[in-house]
């Protein structure tokens, strides 16, 4: 099995993830995340994966088969304000130059269908409040399964520090709609100040599967099963951006029976 936590790579370019179905062991999901400076570049596409665009941080000129799609971006940091995203279908080849510092992350997934490239503007889908006291955490959907894509789902969350996210535990592990769906998933970490830490454990029911992570900022964490809750700690803010995917591209899950009662 692949480890589950992933530390920022150094070298290789501007490039700090890469993740693939085959370094993860599983069959859907890609992430990658990019740092970039002016005038760096980066470009992907022309295969058989759809692919969401996610200006974490930074602004940049985004350009899909050739037609310029302008400037996107506009937060300088992921824990201020909503993000700039695009879609870009199976097929398409995409390129993004930074035109600041840009953090930018490359969300894949088996693609499919007839889906247009389409830019994704901030206020798309409103920021809600998840929870509630300790367990409140503030989400934003970004590729939900509402909106038109092949497999791709994507969410970021913020969550304060001293409360708890992913939570009470969940799981999406299984094909058993409508109770429970497959889904692949990747969280991309990032810490405010950024020399915290949270904490997440991935867990399966048997616990043949049982790891507590801890996670600095820029990790990035893999649930390739079970439960996966988050706890953050006092004083440290955490964004985190989830890619998730599997054979049917919705978001079904079941709660561990044992914590249920948290949400009555």
């Amino acid at each position: 099995m692949a480890e589950l936590r992933l530390r920022p790579t150094r070298g290789d370019g501007e490039r700090r993830h890469h993740v693939t179905p085959q370094s993860a062991g599983w069959t859907y999901v890609g992430f990658d995340l990019w740092e970039l400076e002016p005038p760096d570049f980066v470009r992907g596409g022309r295969d058989d994966r759809e692919v969401c665009l996610v200006f974490v941080s930074g602004k940049g000129k985004v350009a899909v088969d050739g037609r310029e799609l302008g400037e996107l971006g506009q937060r300088m940091s992921p824990f201020d304000g909503a993000p700039w995203a695009i879609y870009v279908p199976a097929g398409a080849e995409w390129n993004v130059t930074a035109t600041t510092d840009l953090t930018l992350a490359v969300c894949t997934a088996p693609g499919g269908g007839s889906y247009p490239a389409r830019i994704i503007p901030p206020g798309t889908h409103a920021q809600i409040t998840r929870g509630k006291g300790s367990n409140t955490r503030y989400v934003t959907d970004i590729l939900p399964e509402g909106d038109p894509a092949h497999s791709l789902l994507v969410v970021e969350v913020i969550t304060p520090g001293g409360n708890t996210s992913s939570y009470p535990p969940h799981k999406h592990d299984t094909d058993n709609l409508p109770h429970e769906s497959l889904l692949e998933e990747t969280y991309y970490h990032r810490l405010n100040p950024p020399q915290g830490f949270a904490l997440q454990r991935v867990y399966t029911d048997d616990r043949a599967l049982d790891e507590a992570l801890a996670v600095e900022d820029g990790d990035v964490t893999l649930v390739p099963r079970g439960y996966h809750p988050v706890a953050t700690v006092h004083g440290y803010d955490l964004y985190y951006l989830n890619t998730m995917a599997g054979p049917k591209r919705t978001w079904k899950f079941h709660n561990a029976k044992e914590h249920e009662w948290l949400l009555k």
